[in-house]
């Protein structure tokens, strides 16, 4: 049995503690979408529960390994199916509860259920074990080397407290369920929820009982979290001092801001894509001009839009050179980037022209394009630019732009047929977008597929990825699927995402590559 203490005291403490100079007003474009750490896997939302919630191993900023709830992990001796992990002992959670394997065993097996967002990271597993309550196994289907990737976004839940609280049920965020878990959090980081309310505001303290103390930086006491969509509004935050750091400096104001004295700007290269998907798997779509049939089905259509997306102009003009013209859906941080394929994506309008003509579709046709205009850097910007672009060749874009709490569910509900999507790779390999992006659309893998794309063959080489030991074996298996990928333009890259980062000179840290600050890394200056 666990220990429960409600800590009253401690919470009156460090509320107090809210009006030191160690407050840290942090702003970007668009909110986490739900504080039930399982129930979506998007990146504003995994910052947010990185700051209140922890999993068992975390990325530092530079991208590598740090141990967190786990202190170690190994393949258990004997036998390459089992993972082992050793759990940090006294561990406690917000609610001065203890931490525990029966935690682990209870957090992975919610995140494999049917609403969870993290579950295609979870598909080798078949068994989570308590060995005793400071050590776990994780039993896969196959030797799986790269399990420890697989969980620095799956956060720990206290199994007492989820139970107790009837939310044992990840939230179904696509239908639009709220949940005790989707407003309420007892996490073991290092700062816990004093007040939310999503778009608007969220106030957090410093969990006094935090385990690493003694670890790390912990200079912020109080962070206050202010959703700011509109670009203009959010840099005049940051040149106003309302504000100490954004994610998201817009491109055109980052010469504006660095010049600013006492603001800095701070620029990486981000492990991440943007990119179109297209629905080519329906017969008829709702959202074009066509009857009777679909046009985004014939692989000459898909080819003909991506040559007549001009990357350079949109990296020159919308990203005003803050972008990587890409030519394929995978960042050059991760296992599987190919350099020739990333640099396959060429403007041919007239090669487009010929496509569309040989497809049939020398008239061209209309159709919607659904985009977010809160998510990414310049997301409507570069939607708008495309709208043009495709234009040439007879693609008639009707732009749907809109929040990301809209935008998304039509992409999980299979209720749009051009959109735009951004993926990046925590695993920092090419299982994860395969896994997601390519598999066909089930219960396990394909939660993000949204183009009705279906290949068995290419299903079966992805599912092998998990349990091949064989690197070399395994680096060839996933070159044939980037190459099927690539045949089929299954997506349309537009660039590789560059971070900008923007501070008062108070504020110390590295930009990281996975656009999610850690605040207990944090100097304050």
């Amino acid at each position: 049995m666990k220990t429960k203490t409600i800590l009253a005291a401690l919470l009156l403490s460090t509320v107090a503690a809210g009006a030191s100079a160690e407050t840290l007003r942090w702003a970007r474009a668009g909110d986490s979408l739900t504080l039930d750490p399982h129930a979506q896997n998007e990146g504003p939302t995994h910052t947010l529960a990185h700051q209140i919630y922890e999993p068992l191993i975390i990325r530092d900023h530079s991208g590598a390994f740090q141990a967190a709830l786990a202190t170690d992990w190994a393949p258990k001796e004997g036998d390459p199916n089992v993972w082992v992990f050793n759990l940090r002992q006294g561990v406690t959670y917000h609610d001065g509860s203890d931490f525990t394997a029966e935690d682990v065993v209870f957090s992975i097996n919610r995140a494999q259920s049917e609403n969870s967002a993290m579950k295609e990271l979870l598909t080798s597993i078949t068994e989570v074990r308590a060995v005793d309550d400071h050590t776990v196994e994780f039993v896969t289907n196959g030797p799986n080397p790269i399990l420890p990737a697989n969980l620095t976004n799956l956060f720990m839940m206290d199994k007492t407290w989820t139970e107790a609280n009837n939310a044992t049920a990840v939230q179904d965020i696509a239908g639009g369920e709220t949940t005790f878990a989707s407003t309420n959090t007892n996490g073991t980081g290092p700062f816990q929820v004093v007040s939310r309310e999503p778009d608007v505001k969220t106030v957090l303290s410093a969990n006094e009982s935090y385990w690493g103390k003694d670890e790390f930086q912990l200079d912020v006491t109080e962070i206050v979290y202010t959703p700011i969509q509109n670009a203009a509004t959010r840099v005049a935050a940051l040149l106003s001092g309302e504000v100490d750091f954004i994610q998201d400096v817009p491109v055109q104001d980052l010469g504006r801001v660095a010049d600013t004295a006492g603001l800095v700007v701070k620029t990486a290269p981000q492990n991440r894509v943007i990119f179109f998907g297209m629905n080519m798997g329906d017969e008829d779509i709702r959202n074009d001009n066509v009857e009777g049939k679909n046009p985004l089905a014939d692989a000459r259509v898909r080819k003909a839009m991506s040559m007549a997306i001009n990357r350079d102009a949109i990296k020159k003009v919308v990203m005003r050179e803050q972008s990587q013209p890409a030519g394929m859906i995978a960042p050059p941080f991760v296992n599987g980037w190919d350099a020739d394929m990333d640099a396959s994506s060429t403007t041919d309008v007239e090669g487009a022209k010929a496509l569309m003509a040989d497809a049939g579709y020398g008239d061209g046709f209309s159709i919607q394009l659904d985009c977010p205009n809160d998510r990414y850097v310049n997301d409507e910007g570069i939607c708008q630019a495309a709208v043009g672009m495709l234009a040439q060749i007879g693609v008639t874009v009707n732009l749907n732009a809109q929040p990301k709490a809209q935008h998304f569910p039509l992409i999980q509900n299979d209720e749009t047929d051009f959109y735009m999507l951004g993926w990046g790779v925590p695993t920092y390999d090419s299982e994860y977008i395969f896994n997601f992006l390519v598999h066909t659309r089930g219960e396990e893998r394909g939660s993000w597929n949204g183009t009705g794309y279906s290949n068995p063959d290419l299903d079966a080489k992805i599912v092998s990825l998990a349990s091949e030991t064989d690197l070399e074996a395994r680096n060839a298996t996933i070159n044939d699927i980037w190459t099927v990928v690539q045949e089929e333009t299954l997506y349309i890259p537009i660039h590789h995402q560059v971070l900008n980062w923007g501070m008062t000179e108070k504020v110390g840290t590295e930009v990281s590559p996975e656009d999610d600050p850690k605040f207990k890394f944090f100097k304050m200056n």
